[in-house]
Parts: structure tokens; sequence; C-alpha cells
């Protein structure tokens, strides 16, 4: 009987590390499990920590590396801490970014066209011109037009990218890792995180230009620099709103319209927003046709606009290029022969640029138009004034030659200066030592000052007018007038002397004060008055009789305008700066003025003579260091109390210059009247100003009538003179006119008469 076959054993892991035999039964029992498992089952291969337990033989509770082990706890705990850490941050993740993702799509939706935002200025600018035509001055939000990407020259794009974002073209909006790297060097240089460097991309700087989506509104209560100091604020809910609107526009516009936008409303110093605004200020061109060096000059205007403006400090700001120029080259977007050329040949400033934006005359002009035309204007503006360029520098020059030459250094004395025509036209304005302000205050047009004996031609301009003779004789003697309410009065003379018989050119010539007051006495000091306010000198007139000697106050510019009248043959002169105002683009003016001569004052006979006697003080009187040679040269010096205020106002031909000078605080000037340091100034002035014109005679006649001398009778002002021995008397004529009586009463009505007369006839 054959044997039946053996089963086929299952192929099984061999067990390397069986355990002892107990019994025989044992094996069997293991063997008919075996052979009772499936066969199709691979057999698992024992877990490490079961091979090491096996190996080892070491307990589930003892300290070694198993699974059991203080390692495997920990490690059991991190990871599932790590879990949940994980299934936490995802979900946020995913939360945070619907967040974002809504906020940037409402933000987004929001957004107007990009050719809406490239000028939203609240408001709107003033461009000067100068009485050729050439702009020379800018006031307000200069916008000089709008420029793209395609249009701007390549050389400021690239120095723009350059220095603000080289990755501008790369990132979706936000870099994180420049925001990181600014963090961190804010926090290396001792500031707060986000105090200093920003690391904000060009999108992100453009979303604060924009602030962030919100226009200023003029009714809101609050003023454009609060507005924009708002806008500017560095917050952490700030910066994150800034990024969210970045995110917005990067998803809205492409890059070169977001790179438009930035370039035209960056503000860049002095006024100007954008790019094309600040080349036209700066250099006179277009931003289309700026050079590298003048790129990188106006790129680096971004950082900080009013330090490194070229107008507050040139070498600064040529500083600040050549930096960026490096940096232009190191990105490759310039070459290093292209670089040297433009660090040789460094940006320079347009010839307005120069005369910083035109000055106490660009001042002086918004201050004289309409407010909602200039300092308020929500329009672009243009004027066409009577600036010429070429005067301000000689009268800016004429002062720095005296100021540097014949002054100490460290005073702190002021000067101004007005250029204007007979007819009231302003060429030139100089309001202090420092000419290249813009904003300053402007001790020509500002300043109110006793005017000494600069006021003296006016009493003599109503002495001519009612008759008297340049050649008539006035007694220089000692003099005392009894003033109600004040007791007698004793005016002196400059010298301490008395000269006697003096015609009234003489007395004009030497500036001699008794002369003056017998003088305004006599023509009666209300009628003084009513001339001096006739030819301009708007401010209160002193009516007691020391107002012959000066004690009124007026500005520079009121005074330069009445000796206007006087050269033009008697009539008033309102001074003006301005021929023409319109909105840029219309042809319709909307204010123009041809002229400031206004109503006859004295007659052109009065006018005539008066001229004539002011020639005598430049050619032999207080005035003679302000003659010029070959040219014919009338004017007069006056000096206050104290010498608190100096003056010399004077005319050619052709033009009339006021010159004062004084301390703004009215500590007396040091050895100076009005015939020396200001006469020097205003020759150094108009020895400039005349320099290539024609030699014309001033408009004067000498005098032809007899010399009168002057009689002592009582005057109609309501007081008299008393002399030194007590009589009261007055100067007059003593050669009378007319078949009536020669009582005072008689001669004051024929006087009057004739004033009327005259005033009828002029008009």
């Amino acid at each position: 009987m054959s044997r039946p076959p053996q089963s086929k054993r299952p192929l099984v892991a061999e067990k390397r590390y069986a355990k002892p035999q107990a019994s025989a039964a044992k094996p069997a029992r293991a063997t008919a499990k075996v052979a009772a498992a499936p066969t199709t089952k691979r057999p698992r291969k024992p877990s490490s920590a079961t091979q090491k337990r096996q190996k080892g033989g070491r307990s589930r509770g003892g300290s070694g590396g198993g699974s059991g082990g203080l390692f495997g706890i920990v490690g059991r705990l991190v990871r599932w801490i790590m879990r949940k850490i994980w299934a936490v941050t995802w979900r946020i993740g995913l939360v945070s970014g619907a967040i974002v993702g809504g906020a940037v799509m409402i933000l987004y939706s929001d957004l107007p066209d990009a050719s809406e935002l490239v000028d939203q200025r609240a408001r709107g600018s003033v461009t000067m011109m100068d009485r050729y035509g050439d702009v020379f001055a800018w006031r307000g939000d200069q916008f000089g037009g709008v420029i793209t990407t395609d249009t701007v020259s390549p050389n400021l794009k690239n120095a723009i990218i350059a220095t603000e974002d080289r990755r501008f073209y790369s990132h979706f909006g936000v870099s994180p890792r420049g925001v990181l790297g600014a963090i961190a060097i804010n926090l290396r240089e001792g500031r707060g995180a986000l105090e200093g460097h920003g690391g904000s991309t060009i999108t992100q700087q453009t979303a604060k230009l924009l602030c962030v989506g919100t226009p200023y509104d003029p009714s809101s209560g609050i003023s454009e620099s609060d507005y924009e100091a708002e806008c500017r604020r560095g917050s952490i809910s700030r910066k994150v709103h800034e990024a969210l609107y970045a995110l917005a526009m990067e998803v809205r516009y492409t890059k070169d319209e977001i790179l438009t936008i930035y370039m035209n409303r960056a503000y860049l110093g002095a006024g100007t927003r954008g790019f094309e605004a600040a080349s036209q200020r700066y250099f006179g061109k277009s931003a289309a046709e700026v050079d590298p060096a003048e790129a990188a000059m106006l790129a680096g205007l971004l950082v900080a606009p009013s330090r490194y403006a070229p107008t507050t400090d040139l070498e600064r700001s040529r500083d600040r290029a050549e930096t960026i120029i490096g940096l232009m080259q190191e990105q490759d977007f310039l070459t290093f022969a292209e670089a040297e050329r433009a660090r040789g040949n460094p940006a320079e400033l347009s010839e307005a640029a120069e005369a910083r934006a035109g000055g106490y005359f660009a001042d002086w002009i918004m201050s004289t138009a309409p407010s909602f035309l200039a300092g308020d204007t929500t329009e672009d503006v243009l004027i066409s004034t009577t600036f010429d360029k070429r005067i301000q520098r000689a009268a800016e020059a004429g002062l720095e030659t005296v100021f540097d030459n014949k002054i100490k250094a460290g005073s702190k004395a002021q000067a101004a200066i007005v250029v204007m025509g007979a007819d009231g036209a302003i060429r030139a304005m100089v309001g202090g030592r420092k000419t290249k302000v813009a904003g300053s205050f402007n001790r020509a047009t500002q300043a109110l000052r006793q005017t000494g004996s600069a006021f003296k031609p006016f009493i003599y301009a109503t002495a001519l007018e009612l008759g008297y003779g340049p050649n008539d004789m006035v007694n220089d003697a000692p003099l005392t007038i009894n003033v109600p309410g004040s007791g007698p009065w004793t005016p002196q003379n400059y010298t301490r002397r008395f000269e006697g018989q003096v015609t009234l050119t003489k007395a004009l010539e030497q500036s001699l004060n008794i002369p003056a007051v017998k003088v305004s006495e006599s023509v009666g000091r209300e009628n003084v008055r009513r001339v001096a306010r006739d030819f301009g000198i708007r401010n209160s007139v002193d009516s007691g009789p020391a107002l012959a000697l000066g004690t009124s106050e007026a500005t520079l510019l009121e005074m330069t305008a009445a000796y206007a009248g006087i050269l033009n043959g008697g009539s008033s002169v309102t001074p003006y700066g301005l021929t023409d105002l319109r909105l840029i683009g219309d042809n319709e003016s909307l204010i123009d003025q041809d002229g400031g001569i206004g109503e006859r004052v004295i007659s052109e006979q009065a006018a005539r003579e008066l001229v004539w006697m002011m020639y005598q003080v430049v050619e032999h009187g207080t005035g003679t260091r302000a003659r010029l040679d070959g040219r014919e040269v009338a004017g007069k010096t006056g000096t206050t109390s104290a010498a608190r205020d100096a003056w010399f106002i004077g005319f050619t031909a052709d033009y009339v210059t006021g010159v004062w000078m004084g301390y703004d605080d009215n500590t007396p000037l040091t050895g100076t009247t009005g015939a020396g340091l200001p006469a020097e100034i205003w020759h150094e002035t108009m020895a400039r100003v005349q320099d290539g014109l024609p030699a014309k005679p001033l408009p004067m006649t000498p005098p032809v009538a007899p010399m009168r001398e002057m009689a002592d009778t009582p005057s109609d002002n309501g007081g008299g003179t008393t002399a030194s021995n007590g009589t009261t008397r007055n100067a007059a004529p003593t050669q009378q006119t007319g078949n009536g009586s020669g009582s005072p009463l008689d001669l004051a009505e024929r006087v009057l008469n004739d004033v009327l007369g005259l005033f009828r006839k002029s008009n």
C-alpha cells in the first residue's frame, strides 16, 4: 500500500528568533496553524520595534529608544501638535485668502480707468511769464501734462525703477522680501520696524499717492497738507490697506499703467506734481528729453523732495544724482562710458529755476491777483506780467555789491529795492537780502516805515501847484510851533545849523527841515496830506506839523510809485505787475491791464519844476552818490529819527527806483543815512539797469520866474509859526497877483480858487 503524498509546505519567512520549545505538543500545534494558513497570503515582516524587543528583550516600561520610551512619547506628542497646527493653519490660510481675495475684488471694482488717476490735484497751478513772454515762475500745484511710459525719456523711466523698485516688472504688487529687508535695516539703525525705510514697491507708493482711493475733499474741513500727512501715515493698518490696494491695482491695471500714474502723481518739490512739471520747472524741458544726469536728479527727488530739490541745494541734489547713476550702471541701464559721461556733465538748472520761482515779485503777483484765480485756484492759470529778468538781476547784483563791500560781516541790516516804469509797471522787486526765496516777508511791499525826508517832495509839489516857484526864498531860522495838546515844538536841521535865506530848490537840495516845515505850514498841512494821498501814500498821513519831516509811514512800493507820478508829469500811479490772466488752453483773457496811470495830482508845469529841483538834489545836494555818468538823475534822500530808516528814491527818464535800508526790529543804523549806502545801492542798481540804453533827458523845466522873497504872513491851516522873538509869522510870497485885497483871507480864497481851477482843467 503506497503512502499518500505529503502536503507541500507553504513558503513562509523563517523565524530567526523563535521562542524555546516548552513541550512536544506546541510545535505540532504551531505546525497545524501554519498548515491551515492560506497559501496566498504573504506573511508580514516583523516591525523594527518587534525586532528590537526580540533582540534586546527589553520590557515596554524600559527607558530605551523604543516607541514606548520617553522619546517615543515626545515624538508622538510633537507629531500630534504639528498635525493640529497644520489643521488650523490651512483653515486660517484658506479663510484669510478668501478675505484678502474678497477685499481685493471689492477694491478692484471701485478702481476707475487709469487715465482718470494721472491728475487729481485739489489745487491748480499758476504759471507766470515775464514782459517778453518767457516763463519765470510757478505757484500752486504745477502739472506739466500727462506723460506715459511710452512718451517719457527711457533714461527717466530706468532711473525711477533703479532707484525705487528694481523688481517692479516681476512682483505682484507687494514685495515680502523688500518689506523684511526694510524692517531689518530700520531695526539695525535703531528705529522702529516701520520707521524710516518702508520697503514699498512702486505699486504700493502709487497706492499711497492715491491715498488708497480717498481723494481730497476741500469741504471736509481739513487742510490739504493735513490730508496728505494722513495719507503718509505709517501705521500697520495703513500698510495693510495700502498692500490690499496695491494688489487690486495689479489686477486692474498693467504695469505700465501703474508706472504712468506714479510718474504723473509724485510730488517732486517746488509745487510740482509729476515728472513733466518737475522737468519743466528745473530744466526748462520736457521729461521726454532729459539726459541720464537730469533723469537721475529727478529720480533723486522721490526720497525727499524738499531736501534734494536742486533749487534748495544744487550740490546736494547732484550728489544724490551721482548715487542713482551708480545704481543705473549696476543694473545695466547705463554702460560704464555712459555713466562716466553723466557724472562728468551734471544737470544744470534752467534760468527760471535759478531765480527760485520769481521770488518776491511772484509772491506779490499772487497777493494782488484774485485769490480764486491765484492762491486758491482749482484751474491751471497763465499770468503775463511786467517782470524783467535782466533788471531783476541788476537789482540783486547792486544790493549784493554794496553789502559785500560796505557792510560788516554778520550785520542783520536789511534792504529792499523796487524798479518800475513811469506808468507804475514793476520791472523788478527785492524784498530783502536773501533774494532767492519764495513766501518770505517782503520789505518792499509789507513793511510800513517812516519816510523821513523822502516825504519832502510832496510838500514842494503842493507849493509849486499853489503858485510858489523853485527860486522863491524861505528863511532858514530858528522856529517854534505851539502844537495844541502837546506844547511847543522846535524842529532842527540835521546839521544843527541855520542857512538863513535860501531858495526852495536849495532847501530841498540840502534837505533842510525848518524851511520844509515853514512851506508846509504856509501851503496848509491838509493840502500836503491830500497831495501825498493822491500820489499813492495810502496809509494815514500825520496831521501835525511834524508831517513835513516824514513822520508818516509808507511802504517802499508806495513811495516809489508816488515818485513815478512826479516823473510822468504829475499823474497818480497805481503800481501793477499783472498784464493778462487767462486759463491755460483758453484764448479769452479774464483780467488784463495796460497801465497804471490815474488822475492828475499836480499840473505838468509843477511836476517839471519839481523834477528840476530833485535833479539839483543829485547834482549838488544830498544825493550826489547816486549820480550816473552821462545820464540825468533826479531823486531824494530820506533819513528818519535816530536813523532807523534810510531811503533813496530817484529816477532817470526810463525808470524809477526806490531803495530802503534798515533793521527789522527798528534798531538804529550806524553811520548810515539815505545819502550814504541807500544812494550807493541805487547807483549800483541803476548803472546796471541803464547799461546799454541810450541816455534821455529828464522831463524838467528850469525856473524862469524871478526870485521872490517869502514874507511872514499868517497861514490858513489853523496854526501858525512863532519865531524865537514870539511874533506870529508864516512864509508866503510878497508878490501878490490879482486886483483884490492883499489880506490873508483874500489870498487864501484866491489860492483855493486857483487850485480848484487847476483840478478842473486836469479832469
